[in-house]
């Protein structure tokens, strides 16, 4: 099995393991379109290379038809981030995509070199609803251990602010939310920014479950906070967020098109690794081993912590749905 495949055993897991859990209706708030041109020759990722060329609404549409069949899905959605993306084309052909698909919203992929009042201008004119940003784009290197000013910077916050839009924020540095870095500016911007509403992507980069547990109660009193589960394989660090926040804070996410690859992410002492048949041999004594997809691991893990917080299906659907209607001011 491959990724961008779909097997009978996929939906066999489906069948038993969430049917009953995921809702008839979702607002998946984190997803990427891409089109494979816009990134340099030669430097797309893998991913991209395996996947269809253009990856926009109609792509969306037929992967989740076969991860989440059966279901009605609008979304949030950003191009694919990237060093050697051309972050102009990429973000003309997600404008272009949204126009066929009012039931979703989208936030314009920005780099810490962009003017705020060209922003402006962009997402007033194509009626987007926030910003995305990315590490990938921080000057200093590597950018895994950029603070969140190098590549968010304060004045395209001030700027969220004066809009009411969101923002989508995958925070790096080692230790995540657990650093008090990270810590701090999240907060200075949630309390100078009111309006600006931060999501943090993958429930706080909670991809080792104990970063976003050990910072979590740094958040608590901040009305302008959210996270997203998109590829979180780990139940700890939603559970965390809940617990500490409540659910209402909680973003249903598949992270398209990672939600197609097979594999998982695991915490390893402090820190996290993707496992996948690249790096991974699969053997057991008792039986078969095989990848299943990242979104439907995703969704088992989100599963696991509504079952251990003894959430109902009103708060269910809250995440998968009416979460981010109300952050939205849909129907």
């Amino acid at each position: 099995m491959s990724d961008w495949t779909f097997t009978e055993q996929d939906r066999e897991l489906f069948a038993r393991d969430l049917d009953s859990f995921v809702p008839p209706e979702i607002f998946d708030a984190h997803g990427h379109w891409y089109r494979a041109r816009d990134f340099a020759p030669g430097t797309a990722p893998g991913l991209v290379q395996m996947g269809p060329p253009i990856a926009g609404s109609a792509a969306f549409d037929v992967s989740m038809a076969d991860l989440l069949p059966g279901r009605s899905i609008e979304g949030l959605f950003f191009p694919f981030p990237h060093a050697e993306l051309s972050v102009t084309e990429a973000n003309q052909f997600l404008c272009d995509e949204l126009r066929s698909r009012p039931g979703s919203r989208g936030q314009l992929l920005v780099t810490p070199n962009d003017d705020p009042e060209q922003i402006r201008e962009v997402v007033r004119r194509e009626r987007l609803v926030g910003l995305k940003c990315y590490h990938v784009y921080a000057p200093q290197k590597p950018t895994f251990d950029a603070p969140i000013e190098a590549y968010l910077p304060e004045p395209q916050v001030c700027m969220a602010h004066e809009e009411g839009l969101s923002i989508t924020l995958h925070m790096v540095r080692a230790r995540a939310l657990a650093d008090p870095a990270n810590q701090a500016t999240i907060r200075r911007y949630a309390e100078r920014y009111p309006n600006a509403r931060l999501i943090l992507a993958h429930a706080a980069r909670g991809f080792n479950p104990h970063h976003t547990m050990a910072g979590i109660h740094s958040l608590r009193g901040l009305a302008n906070i959210w996270f997203d589960t998109s590829a979180v394989t780990d139940s700890g660090a939603i559970e965390a967020i809940i617990r500490t926040l409540g659910h209402e804070r909680v973003l249903y996410g598949a992270d398209f098109p990672v939600s197609q690859m097979r594999g998982r992410c695991v915490a390893v002492g402090d820190g996290f690794i993707w496992l996948s048949d690249e790096n991974t041999r699969l053997a057991a004594a008792y039986g078969k081993l095989e990848f299943a997809l990242v979104g439907h691991e995703a969704l088992r893990t989100l599963k696991v912590a509504a079952m251990s917080l003894g959430l109902g299906d009103v708060q269910v659907e809250d995440i998968f749905l009416h979460n981010a209607r109300r952050l939205y001011s849909l129907r």
